[in-house]
């Protein structure tokens, strides 16, 4: 399993690689802008600016996103 980790000084993004599809539904719907594609595998490049909506987790297509808050 490749999973990158993205900490903040209060929580920590998990995304699995294998099970993101690089349908970038995180992106769409973060209202934080969190998430970039690199490589088309989505990053919490901006693990900072999350306030905690669990958007990402909730919408995310394939589980790909863990997030320790949600």
């Amino acid at each position: 399993m490749s999973v990158k980790e993205f900490v903040s000084d209060d929580w920590t993004i998990k995304i699995d690689h294998e099970k993101c599809d690089g349908s970038a539904v995180c992106i769409d719907v973060c209202p934080s802008e969190v998430f970039k594609l690199i490589d088309g595998k989505s990053q919490a490049t901006n693990v900072d600016e999350c306030i905690e909506c669990c958007a990402c987790v909730s919408d995310c297509p394939t589980g790909a996103i863990i997030h320790t808050s949600c």
